[in-house]
């Protein structure tokens, strides 16, 4: 299963955003919604393909409301994310899924809760540690070049 994480802009309640508008709730009306970090709406889908399909229905309220869109593809990783861009660049054939780990933003977290990302190219086997806030633990996105260099 692909599972897809929506990130919620600071000032806004995704969950409530999502919900109370007709085509964002007619398109998640066939998932089951949860919240696995603060101001978060997480759901599994049936493919990669199915998930940025789902993710370019959304987009009208993703560019309000959303400060990321995540993919979790266990064919590409079984560990970390994908940004929308690369999930869309795998989907489409324009990467290959082991060509996907170069780019990283690391999230931490702490108290259920995602902190600012810390963007790091892999050299190594080993990531750095992420050090711009004491966490529990972190969250690695795989990004696209151009959403590294942004």
């Amino acid at each position: 299963m692909t599972r897809v994480c929506l990130v919620g802009d600071d000032d806004v309640e995704l969950r409530y955003e999502l919900v109370s508008r007709e085509t964002a709730r007619d398109a998640l009306a066939t998932y089951d919604l949860y919240e696995p970090y603060r101001n978060t709406v997480a759901l599994e889908t049936v493919s990669l393909g199915s998930a940025v399909s789902l993710l370019n229905d959304l987009n009208w309220y993703l560019v309000r409301f959303a400060s990321e869109a995540l993919v979790f593809e266990p064919s590409v990783s079984d560990e970390e994310w994908l940004s929308r861009g690369l999930a869309a660049a795998v989907r489409d054939g324009e990467l290959a899924p082991d060509e996907t780990d170069r780019f990283l933003k690391v999230f931490g977290v702490a108290d259920d809760e995602l902190l600012e990302p810390m963007f790091v190219t892999r050299t190594g086997p080993e990531l750095p540690d992420y050090d711009l806030h004491e966490v529990d633990e972190t969250l690695v996105v795989r990004v696209t070049e151009s959403e590294f260099g942004a």
